[in-house]
């Protein structure tokens, strides 16, 4: 089956009980058993949930893989994954990574005792070699990247981390499934934040984790139940509901995109823009290879921070927020808001900078917005 048909299908049966359509909210901390250790599959919610379970599948399918877990958030999903190494272990990442996942290898787990090491997005996809050693367990990947869209070649790092036997994770949440499949570019893990784009409507906090290492399937199985980091029934439906319109949805986005970031380049108090839709985009070639289109995300540089903060404030359609990938759009300024954490990493934020969700309201409308804004 295409995308658009497992998304709206896969895992998503009509109930058996009842023949509805949609799948129900199971909403139950414990099941009956039918005699001590016989059951219909679930003993306790925390270790599973019907409406978990469809959310797992379909999710799985989207991004070609047999495993799926379900998580709290996509900080859950992160940090599950991270007890996938120990201490004095050795991670990989891209340097330019979302704020939280910085505060947290850098505050959480570096006082930890474990090792990290940030690299621009092309050094990783031309010389990740010269930075792994034998303790090297996870090459941490975001392409694009949060909030520059920089972009990284996922089958060649993954190639060369496979050769010194790391795990290769990228985030996936910019990209979603339907523009980029990481597994079948080599990648081992596929992380999401699915209060983006998978949820798609600014109502619910997830996370998401896919791979089709049978291994590593296993391990996160166990860390789910043993954790906890686990989404409510109806925060499973809720995601479930967005899925369902994800490939429409993003082909909106993604149309929408790509003429705000042609209005944007083409504005003369905008100094540079930063979208892998681009030709100019240094990373573009890459994105075309790997993406089906190139997502619903824009930073631009202005001339300094000043300008930017008096910007996001002035604008009216788009909403001064952070978070991403819902319908409507949203801007905001990484420096001060979602990237604070970074401010005095060797990498951080450029203060000028602006990120746009763009959402699929009106281009023209966005534009005009826009357009009024940078007008003062």
């Amino acid at each position: 089956m295409h995308f658009e048909t497992r998304a709206i299908h896969e895992g998503q049966e009509p109930d058996p009980a009842t023949g509805a359509i949609t799948t129900p909210i199971y909403q139950t901390s414990t099941y009956v058993q039918e005699a001590v250790g016989v059951h219909k599959g679930y003993d306790y919610a925390r270790v599973g949930n019907p409406t978990r379970t469809a959310l797992q599948e379909c999710i799985a399918s989207l991004e070609g893989a047999a495993h799926g877990r379900a998580f709290s958030s996509g900080l859950g999903a992160a940090t599950t994954l991270m007890h996938l190494i120990s201490p004095d272990d050795h991670v990989v990442a891209v340097n330019d990574v979302y704020g939280g996942i910085y505060r947290m290898f850098t505050q959480v787990y570096e006082p930890k005792g474990y090792r990290f090491t940030f690299l621009g997005p092309e050094e990783i996809s031309t010389g990740l070699a010269d930075h792994l050693d034998e303790r090297t367990r996870l090459v941490w990947l975001e392409t694009p990247t949060n909030p520059a869209l920089n972009i990284v070649d996922i089958a060649a790092a993954s190639e060369v981390a496979h050769g010194v036997g790391a795990l290769v994770v990228v985030d996936n949440t910019f990209a979603t499934p339907y523009l980029q499949q990481p597994l079948a570019l080599g990648a081992d893990v596929a992380l999401h934040s699915t209060t983006k784009y998978l949820g798609g409507h600014s109502d619910v906090i997830g996370g998401f984790v896919a791979t089709n290492d049978e291994e590593v399937a296993g391990q996160l199985a166990f860390l789910q139940k043993s954790l906890g980091a686990v989404p409510g029934p109806f925060d499973c439906w809720l995601i479930l509901r967005g899925v369902k319109t994800l490939a429409v949805r993003m082909d909106r986005h993604c149309s929408n995109a790509v003429a705000v970031a042609a209005f944007l380049e083409g504005h003369p108090r905008v100094e540079q823009v930063l979208y892998p839709g681009l030709e100019t985009h240094p990373g573009h070639d890459i994105a075309t290879r790997q993406m089906r289109a190139f997502g619903g995300m824009i930073s631009f540089l202005l001339e300094d921070e000043q300008e930017a903060v008096d910007l996001v404030a002035r604008t009216r359609i788009w909403k001064l927020a952070e978070s991403l990938g819902g319908v409507e759009s949203l801007i905001e300024h990484p420096a001060r808001m979602t990237h604070a954490s970074t401010a005095d990493a060797p990498f951080a934020v450029p203060p000028a900078l602006i990120r746009l969700s763009v959402g699929i309201e009106s281009a023209d409308d966005l534009i005009a917005d826009l357009e009024t804004a940078l007008a003062g």
